[in-house]
Formats: C-alpha cells, structure tokens, sequence
C-alpha cells in the first residue's frame, strides 16, 4: 500500500428475502463451517445490479421461487467472526420482503443448500441456535411488527445499471 494510503474498511453487501405463506416464513437449510444452519434466502449484492433484482435472484437461486420485492423491511449492519479462520467480517444486509410467485421444483438449489424449510415465526424462534444469522430474526421481527419502506428509499444511480 501507498505511503499515506488508507485502508478502508468495506462491508459485504447481501440481500435477504422476508418471505411469507399461509403463516409460515421460507427459509433454506445450508451447509455451513459450523454445520447445517438456517437463513432466509440470502446471498452477496452482485455488481450491476439493484437490492431488489439481487434479493429476486437469490430466492431463484437458492429456493427456486420466483419472488417480487414489494417493501424494504430493514438495512442491518452485522459483525461475525468465522469460527475456523478467525476472519472478521462485517455484513450490511438490505431484508426485502414480497410475493412468491412460481416455484421451480425441477431446478437445482444453489451450491450448499440442502433444503428449503417452511416455519412459522414460533419455530423459528425456538432454534436460534440454528439460525445462521441474528438478522434472521431481527427481520422477521421487524417484518412481524409491520416495518415496511418503500423500495424508492434505496436509489440506485443509473451507472450501477452500466447506463
């Protein structure tokens, strides 16, 4: 690094889906360095494109349902440190709840996911232990209690789209 550079601290961006039918939350089952663990379908922000159409994404890619983004539930800053490697890392998660649309059971579930898992918010709050995340429960308590933004909140310039 230069003389007089500075090192900047860069939190991974994710998305996350606050999905909900009939009662019950869609969550996925994922292979993790600390075992299976549970999550809401969830991944990295990937360049060029916006919260929404990253959070439509991963619901396809690791629950194999086309989602809807409706409302922004919550932005949330997390900090965890990777059991085996000591890694800190810090994680900004953008938790967008919406419509299920098609289910794709013919499709593959992405790299590590097991299962996809329908619990109501009881069960997911009597495994915490399982959860991969604690935004998994912060958003769905979020989500419970009625937080809903409006999408236009987050403004995305037109050169993230390469336009």
């Amino acid at each position: 690094m230069p003389s007089g550079a500075v090192d900047r601290w860069k939190p991974h961006v994710t998305v996350a889906a606050v999905a909900e039918q009939d009662g019950r939350f869609l969550l996925v089952e994922e292979e993790t360095s600390d075992g299976l663990k549970l999550n809401n379908p969830a991944g990295h922000l990937e360049p060029g494109e916006t919260p929404a159409q990253g959070c439509a994404r991963e619901v396809l890619e690791e629950a194999a349902w086309d989602f809807e983004p409706l409302s922004l539930v919550g932005v949330y800053l997390n900090r965890f440190t990777k059991t085996r490697t000591g890694e800190d890392i810090t994680y900004l998660r953008f938790a967008l709840c919406g419509r299920l649309l098609a289910h794709h059971g013919w499709r593959a579930l992405d790299t590590g996911i097991v299962r996809t898992v329908w619990m109501t918010p009881e069960e997911i709050r009597s495994c915490r232990e399982r959860h991969r995340s604690p935004l998994l429960l912060r958003s769905l308590e979020d989500y419970l209690a009625g937080q809903r933004f409006d999408l236009s909140l987050m403004h995305v310039d037109p050169s993230v789209l390469g336009r």
